[in-house]
């Protein structure tokens, strides 16, 4: 697993706590072959899964979620098919539905095995795949996410693409190419507006060129799974409460966008922006303030 690249970019008084070498478990789905990280705390009242989005793996994440240990929680952070060190025996038939379907077995699995009450820490894409296997599932206890980014959503698709022309048109223009090419592989980069993942440009380009993350190839067919792909409406959630905890100065996915989705949900809902943020929260105050909604979500269990 490799997450010292990231841990460097963190505040000083962080590093020593993102610095803590995860435990990499592995866990079967179908033929897939599942890597995990974990910081293992059976003292722990509350357990987090830390998941992620489309430039990043679990590696990228460690050093939220040592963060989050040190705060206290048990952390899992797994990498979904394609990205980080997981196994797929067929990636040019991955899906956006797959990882839902992961995730939905996933969190069963782990309820099954151990009934501490679970939050999901979705971050940038993994916000909206929190949101819908916590509704899907009912055995989550609170959805925290970075973003909140719907498909559906044409201003959304707008901010996730690349290039504005790719966001109204997408879900057309994707399902027509993966119709006879959907097992084709791109790179993840040429869709996603990889420059703007960090306030720190050198942080972004380490993110564009990691080949477990952002320097990933995916089929054209999942790109148009995610962009076609219909979540459960707000207005019809049936999941525990939801914390937004978006980063403030976001150049890649505006506030406005999640907190226009977060506004519809049907369930109790909060919003802490993250000060100095840009999407990848790296910046203080911002990583100090989500620090402490950790802290004050573990002080509830």
């Amino acid at each position: 697993m490799d997450f010292d690249r990231y841990v460097r970019f963190v505040p000083e008084q962080y590093q020593p706590v993102a610095g803590e070498k995860p435990e990499s478990t592995y866990w079967m789905w179908g033929e897939q072959r599942v890597h995990i990280a974990r910081a293992a705390r059976p003292e722990s009242r509350v357990r987090v899964m830390a998941l992620h989005g489309a430039g990043g793996h679990s590696g990228l994440l460690w050093p939220y979620a040592a963060i989050a240990a040190r705060e206290g929680f048990e952390v899992m952070c797994p990498d979904l098919p394609l990205y980080g060190d997981t196994v797929v025996s067929d990636p040019a038939s991955v899906r956006y539905r797959d990882w839902i379907d992961l995730l939905c077995e996933l969190v069963a699995a782990e309820k099954s095995r151990d009934g501490r009450p679970l939050v999901l820490l979705g971050a940038s894409m993994g916000g909206m795949l929190a949101y819908e296997v916590a509704h899907r599932t009912g055995l989550v206890d609170r959805v925290i996410a970075t973003c909140l980014l719907d498909p559906a959503d044409s201003s959304a698709r707008r901010a996730a693409a690349r290039f504005d022309l790719l966001g109204g048109p997408a879900p057309q223009l994707l399902r027509m190419l993966a119709a006879g090419a959907g097992g084709v592989r791109i790179p993840v980069r040429w869709m996603a507006d990889m420059a703007n993942m960090s306030l720190n440009a050198e942080l972004s380009g380490v993110c564009a060129r990691d080949p477990r993350g952002g320097g990933v190839r995916v089929p054209i067919g999942f790109l148009a799974s995610f962009f076609g792909y219909s979540h459960t409406r707000p207005e019809n959630y049936d999941g525990p409460p939801v914390l937004l905890t978006h980063p403030a100065d976001d150049r890649w996915t505006p506030p406005s966008v999640s907190i226009r989705f977060l506004q519809r949900i049907r369930a109790d809902t909060e919003i802490v922006m993250l000060d100095g943020c840009g999407h990848l929260p790296v910046e203080e105050p911002g990583l100090t303030q989500l620090a402490d909604v950790m802290r004050s979500v573990l002080g509830r269990y």
